[in-house]
């Protein structure tokens, strides 16, 4: 299994980990229509929004403040982690070495990816692009429709005045990031490479959209049945 294959492994257990979740909920943000901060008490989710309705785009103050919340929330920090020590494991990058300096120096460049994508795809791109950054549950509907939605919004987003369009965003600032990237990983800068990190970051956004759509369903879900298994006991 390459190493990308083994980072979207990681991806999808965080994204199936609500089916083995205790029961232990994040608390809600009533500034977030009700959202929870981050999903697990791990995964960021400050940029969900739970609809569409009497929408008002952001300013760029705003999407420059969503990408810090993001960047720099702890979760941010645990997930770089452990996507440090799945690449410390399997020697991604020779020159980074093992031990305590070997893992700061995975930590830190995998910190540095989280960092630089969400500034990227939330902030920068957004700003000069006029598009919108954050991810509008759909909410209702079939679980094959709501899926294929929160797949989409990868690929379409919604303007600043209003509609959808492709995804600049998303795609140039996930490249953008990418090619930053290659400063701090001098063994993995050949076009394979480059193809391989986007496509996993891409992957990875897309997985976090899923959970983001489906996240709430579960979360009342398991939370009626942790109240229930209380009564019982």
């Amino acid at each position: 299994m390459t190493r990308e294959n083994r980072v979207v492994c990681v991806a999808i257990a965080i994204l199936l980990a609500p089916f083995t979740a205790s029961g232990q909920q994040t608390p809600l943000d009533p500034t977030q229509g009700g959202q929870s901060k981050r999903i697990l008490g791990l995964v960021p989710n400050y940029r969900t929004t739970p609809t569409l309705v009497n929408y008002q785009p952001l300013t760029a103050k705003e999407k420059f403040k969503l990408a810090s919340e993001d960047a720099f929330d702890r979760g941010t920090f645990a997930l770089a982690g452990i996507f440090a020590g799945e690449a410390q494991l399997a020697n991604a990058n020779r020159n980074f070495g093992q031990g305590g300096a070997g893992f700061g120096r995975y930590f830190g460049a995998s910190y540095g990816d989280f960092m630089i994508g969400d500034y990227m795809t939330e902030a920068v791109f957004p700003t000069l692009l006029h598009q919108d950054p954050r991810y509008f549950r759909r909410g209702t509907g079939g679980g094959w429709s709501r899926l294929g939605y929160a797949v989409g919004q990868i690929f379409w987003t919604h303007r600043d005045s209003g509609g959808t369009q492709f995804n600049y965003s998303e795609i140039v600032g996930n490249s953008a990031a990418v090619a930053i990237s290659n400063v701090y990983y001098v063994n993995n800068r050949t076009a394979g490479d480059a193809a391989s990190k986007l496509g996993t970051q891409v992957g990875v956004d897309m997985a976090a959209n899923v959970l983001k759509e489906f996240w709430p369903d579960l979360r009342r879900k398991f939370g009626r049945k942790h109240d229930d298994s209380k009564t019982i006991e």
